[in-house]
């Protein structure tokens, strides 16, 4: 009997909603710390809305109703910066499925490198949600993971492509902000 694995769709729609952040980041090559907290929104976006048109069309693309998009904006205090200033910034996510556990994910600008980028995801058999991006010169991945209906999991591991070696690895705990989920 084969398990009937949570679908990309079926996990975007269980991401949907506001989360606080928290987040340890070990630089590696600088053998550093960064511990930070953010409030992250992440929201379905229309195939029509102006800016998925546009990631669209830079990748040559036109809409089909096999994409799924979102945006996901966040707000970020970190220990590393002295000044305690907020950073605040949003990006587009398009999931292009290629079944119903795998795909292509493309994005307007990187999680590692901040450009115009394109990951392959797949679900795996613990219904964990898989990225996989290779960038000019890193290769990022990233296991999201539900532990509840209101937590999720983050851990992230950068590579530096020519070597293959760990330039820095993360863990995210993410708490779902209930007050403000609808029934």
């Amino acid at each position: 009997m084969t398990k009937n694995l949570i679908t990309i769709n079926q996990f975007i729609q269980k991401s949907l909603g506001e989360w606080k952040s928290l987040r340890s980041t070990h630089s590696l090559a600088f053998q550093e710390v960064e511990n930070s907290t953010s409030k992250i929104v992440i929201k379905e976006l229309e195939i029509k809305n102006k800016n998925v048109v546009e990631l669209l069309e830079k990748y040559n693309l036109s809409s089909q109703p096999s994409v799924i998009a979102i945006t996901i904006s966040w707000q970020a205090l970190s220990d590393w910066d002295k000044d305690q200033k907020i950073e605040a910034d949003k990006t587009i996510l398009l999931f292009l499925q290629k079944d119903k556990n795998r795909g292509i994910v493309l994005r307007n600008k990187g999680y590692t490198e901040s450009q115009i980028s394109s990951s392959e995801y797949f679900i795996d058999d613990n219904e964990n949600l898989n990225i996989k991006t290779v960038y000019s010169s890193t290769i990022s991945e990233e296991r999201i993971c539900f532990l509840s209906t209101h937590i999720r999991s983050r851990y992230s591991v950068t590579r530096n492509q020519e070597n293959n070696s760990v330039i820095q690895t993360s863990h995210t705990s993410e708490i779902r902000n209930i007050s403000i989920v609808k029934d």
